[in-house]
């Protein structure tokens, strides 16, 4: 390999200045370009027998600037790895000669398709009008239940006496009529009148039985939007249970679901959980004696972490399996011998797999410093799933569940891409905040670093609030640090994967501790010698648009900020977003019983300290932190004379990298306003 001097021979104790992608070696460094050429899989899948694993594999089109998907097929130990179908969410068969999966036909639109593996050719099985998701077969094959929206029945008009247009006139559409409070999501638009049911159609193809009719949805929501929905069948094939919300009033509240068992043959629903909470994710034993699923009790808390749960399939005897556990236990899968369940979960930034006998506690299955997810088991206890950490991304692994800490990689869809790239080191630093917190954050250094000079530091923030950053392959990161930027990125309070006290610490209080969090661990990283204090720079999206929104307004300790994103109003925001009671439900009283508190926390009421240069970054389509909110920002930023910049990202929904190129437009805008207003480079005159 080459060898490239990335920051130049600069005499130690100087600033480095961050090397702009064109002034290296693209070869050799994670260029904005590298992104395009980036492949993540997902959603790998094991036949039942454990002899073949099918999975999604994802890349870049390049001409059409999106995301593609296609399912690939191999064998257990990574051989005759091949392409096998465009679409994807494919689930095998019992038989494990079929899958069943979503892609485009007609009349148009996803539809659901089966295809023999060893066969050329694939089956369209359903033709309707709405996408169908969630596919999962019957215990005998000749089942697929599914997914899918249907419109409500009620008309969405307002009828009037107007008086009809002349011949030939072209006059404005009508208004849409919206009487419920949750009338859009952010990446749909504006939501039509309708519900998500579960529908079951023959594997041969046929007409699909809506199971779960009248005016509920299943699927847990929060604040209303809709979303995956976890269910399964029981093994007898005579009823369902899945997660959902079948009140009259389900448009009004905020997060609350229950698990519903529906009789196929007569279709009767019954509550397997009645009392009050957010329960979720059933997961049918084996032998369809038992449910396991997650949830917590009804609390106004802002964060909790859910539990473990099992019950008898009538919905008696529920008893708690993970007491003491304090994580989030997701994506349940039941060991082949019923007698527990696997899960994963999120802890301190790493994720790993778990089990909890029927009989209750929680064990590790695996350990290490990884992002690894169970996906699926076979009959004989084969697991597979993806892992990354810091150098490597997402690929399919296999494990034994005797072995486990033997992880095969069988993937490796990014090695002809890193294998000639240097790759920043990341570094583990924990830290003390206010109060004796212990906080935990990444640092990622510049591939060449060398400790006695002194880099430019970026510091990043998550969203949620309630989030994690993770020890998982990151390539905006890695292209900064490729620039010659030292990244900080920290887990504050408010973070998931700590436990309950660390994610609620900022109930009622937000921004507020989470902002001493992130400023102690600037400190912490400024303590290590190789950061010039003089030149930092700070940005987030969505809650990290929030947090560096506010950071700028109570220190001026930063040269730049890139504000993506963000939320500084939180009396408009409650009108302007798609999730209205999550707002609501952060304040203890609605801000016209007393709105010190909603203003209190609000960027904007702080935006006469701001001096510090700051980009503005939104999606024109975004309904999560809506445009307004940037808007109301840029207009009191100019009003004060504070350098700033408006960029409004065309086709972005909630986000500004969902396309390859909004992603590498993201990555440079930022690191060149971040150069214009560095000491390390000569300043340009900014739009004023």
């Amino acid at each position: 390999m080459r060898r490239t001097v990335l920051l130049g021979a600069l005499a130690a104790g100087l600033v480095a200045a961050p090397v702009r992608a064109q002034e290296t070696r693209s070869d050799t460094l994670f260029t904005v370009e590298k992104y395009l050429d980036y492949e993540t899989v997902a959603d790998p899948q094991i036949s039942p027998d454990g002899s073949r694993i099918v999975y999604t594999r994802r890349w870049v089109d390049k001409l059409k600037d999106r995301w593609q998907t296609s399912l690939w097929i191999m064998d257990a130990d990574g051989g005759h790895n091949r392409f096998l179908a465009d679409g994807g969410g494919a689930v095998w068969a019992p038989d494990g000669k079929r899958i069943a999966y979503i892609a485009e036909g007609e009349p148009k639109g996803p539809q659901v398709w089966v295809k023999y593996v060893d066969l050329e050719g694939a089956t369209q099985i359903t033709h309707v009008d709405e996408a169908p998701g969630n596919l999962r077969w019957s215990s005998d094959g000749r089942s697929i239940g599914f997914t899918m929206f249907v419109p409500a029945k009620e008309s969405a008009s307002w009828k009037i006496d107007l008086p009809a247009p002349p011949e030939g006139a072209t006059w404005t559409k009508a208004p849409r009529v919206v009487r419920r409070i949750h009338y859009r999501a952010d990446r749909r638009g504006m939501l039509d009148p309708g519900y998500t049911h579960l529908f079951v159609v023959s594997a041969d193809g046929g007409t699909p039985r809506d199971v779960t009719p009248g005016e509920w949805s299943v699927g847990a929501r929060f604040d209303g939007q809709p979303g995956g929905v976890t269910w399964d069948w029981m093994p007898d094939g005579k009823a369902i249970v899945v997660e959902g919300l079948k009140v009259e009033n389900a448009d009004t509240i905020y997060r609350d679901a229950y698990v519903y068992r529906i009789d196929l043959a007569s279709g009767e629903v019954k509550n397997l959980t009645p009392a009050r909470g957010t329960w979720t994710s059933p997961a049918v034993s084996p032998d369809g004696r038992w449910i396991a699923y997650t949830g917590a009790p009804y609390s106004r808390m802002s964060y909790r972490a859910v539990d473990l749960y099992v019950m008898a399939a009538d919905g008696s005897g529920a008893r708690k399996l993970s007491e003491g556990f304090d994580r989030d236990p997701a994506g349940l899968v039941w060991a082949p011998d019923g007698k527990g369940i696997y899960f994963t979960a999120a802890d301190h930034g790493t994720s790993n797999v778990y089990f909890a006998p029927l009989g209750g506690g929680v064990r590790p299955v695996t350990t290490g410093q990884h992002m690894l997810q169970l996906a699926s088991l076979s009959r004989a206890g084969v697991a597979v799933g993806t892992r990354t950490d810091p150098k490597s991304p997402p690929d399919v692994v296999r494990f034994s569940l005797r072995q486990p800490q033997q992880l095969a990689t069988l993937t490796h869809v990014n090695d002809d891409l890193l294998e000639r790239i240097r790759l920043g080191d990341v570094e583990r630093i924990t830290y003390t905040s206010t109060g004796g917190a212990q906080i935990e954050g990444w640092i990622v250094k510049p591939p060449g670093f060398q400790p006695g000079r002194k880099y430019p530091l970026i510091l990043e923030i998550h969203g949620g609030p309630h989030g994690m950053y993770n020890v998982g392959f990151n390539p905006s990161f890695q292209n900064f640090a490729a620039n010659g930027f030292v990244v900080l990125y920290t887990n504050p309070r408010g973070s998931t994967g700590y436990g309950t006290a660390f994610g609620n610490a900022i109930e009622r209080d937000y921004p507020g501790v989470d902002y001493e969090d992130l400023m102690a661990g600037v400190d912490a990283v400024i303590a290590k010698g190789y950061v010039d204090p003089d030149n930092m720079f700070v940005g987030g999206c969505s809650g990290g648009g929030v947090l560096s929104s506010w950071v700028i307004g109570h220190t001026d300790r930063f040269k730049a900020a890139a504000v993506r994103c963000p939320v500084i109003d939180w009396l408009s925001f409650a009108g302007q977003t798609d999730i209205p009671y999550f707002t609501y439900n952060f304040f203890d009283k609605p801000f016209w019983e007393d709105p010190t508190p909603w203003l209190k926390h609000s960027s904007l009421m702080y935006v006469g300290n701001v001096k510090t240069p700051t980009l503005l970054m939104t999606g024109v389509l975004d309904m999560r932190t809506p445009m307004p909110q940037t808007e109301e920002f840029f207009s009191a930023l100019k009003m004060r004379g504070v350098p700033t910049t408006l960029l409004r990202f065309e086709g972005e929904y909630h986000g500004t990298g969902s396309r390859p190129s909004n992603w590498m437009r993201t990555q440079l805008y930022m690191m060149d306003w971040y150069r214009q207003w560095g000491t390390f480079a000569p300043k340009r005159t900014a739009e004023r």
